[in-house]
């Protein structure tokens, strides 16, 4: 076997006490209603073997996942009853591995209900479409014999603007609050993190926020209660001192003006630091403000050292990635920010 390899010259920072307090935030702001966590993408980026402890140790008792795939590193640390896989049994080894995991399928149309009864049924959450027009049953669809079957736990649907005030927030309250009277349930879960701020004619029985535990601020009201989690660090690998006149990076897109002292990390856009941040982003060390020079590369982005004398080759630097700034800065949503943070990331 070969030796392990060293260290990454880039690493993911995760203040797990800022993940724990938004969450008990999240959780406040919930009222009676119980919080869930939605842990799909890898934990948005920051990582499910790092996030989901501090969560569940927290007092979150409800996980949420996109993809079967994702199941694997979750049950091995939660109750598998725990958890939801939002995209539902496409075929009967969906089917079967639910069953045989004990996680429970989120069932998003008549086709999925049928399958999930016929290959032996049991408990599971439904998807209803009240106005986003992605996955999820049509009000219409309600009436069907095989949705009426179904032994569900959550009784869910997806808000599309909370982040905006705008009237199909209401209108979707509304649609759901008529499906929960249609259908046998237990739980009524509408709100994510920005439908948390609507209020508690939002929250029912479950809310499931992602985007704010992991530092995303959607609302206003949000804002000085969520805390920043992830903070993508690199070292720097070389430093040298370029002339007046000489250009940085492909296509020369920053020349210097004078003398000035540079440079390389180890961290570009295949890493999720994308060319967006080419001639904009900044990284910080030690309160100091480092400017990205030129374009950012696939593996390397090149910092203006020039009022940092004391850093050097090894030291390490960490992105202005506070997620509302770098979102305004980089023309990204906040869930991008996160979710495209690479795998050679430590964390």
């Amino acid at each position: 076997m070969p030796p392990e390899p060293p260290p990454a010259a880039l690493r993911l920072g995760i203040d797990t006490e800022a993940l724990r307090a938004n969450w008990l935030a999240l959780d406040r702001l919930s009222g009676s209603a119980a919080t869930a966590a939605a842990v799909k993408a890898d934990a948005y980026g920051v990582g499910v073997l790092q996030a989901v402890p501090v969560l569940r140790d927290a007092g979150c008792h409800d996980f949420l996942v996109a993809h079967w795939s994702e199941v694997a590193s979750l049950v091995e640390i939660v109750d598998p009853e725990s958890i939801s896989v939002l995209h539902g049994p496409m075929n009967f080894g969906d089917a079967a591995f639910a069953r045989a995991t004990g996680v429970r399928p989120v069932i998003n149309s008549v086709a999925q209900a049928r399958l999930w009864q016929e290959s032996g049924g049991g408990v599971c959450d439904v998807m209803v479409d009240t106005g986003i027009n992605r996955l999820g049953l049509p009000l219409a669809d309600l009436a069907d014999e095989a949705i009426g079957a179904l032994e569900i736990n959550v009784l869910m649907s997806h808000l599309a603007s909370a982040d905006e005030d705008v009237a199909l927030n209401a209108l979707q309250r509304e649609r759901w609050t008529q499906a929960r009277r249609q259908l046998k349930h237990r739980r009524g879960s509408l709100a994510n993190s920005a439908g948390i701020a609507l209020g508690d004619a939002y929250h029912g029985d479950l809310t499931r926020p992602g985007l704010s535990l992991y530092g995303g601020i959607p609302r206003r009201e949000l804002e000085g209660i969520i805390r920043q989690v992830a903070r993508p660090q690199a070292a720097i690998m070389q430093v040298r001192t370029i002339a007046a006149g000489d250009g940085v990076g492909y296509n020369s897109t920053f020349v210097a003006s004078g003398e000035m002292r540079v440079g390389t990390i180890a961290m570009g856009y295949a890493d999720g630091y994308l060319r967006c941040w080419s001639d904009r982003g900044a990284m910080m060390a030690a309160g100091k403000c480092l400017p990205v020079v030129g374009r950012v590369s696939m593996d390397m982005t090149v910092i203006d050292l020039s009022h940092a004398p004391e850093l050097v080759e090894g030291d390490w630097v960490e992105a202005e990635y506070s997620l509302p700034d770098a979102a305004a800065a980089s023309g990204l949503s906040q869930y991008e920010l996160l979710t495209i943070l690479g795998t050679r990331f430590s964390r």
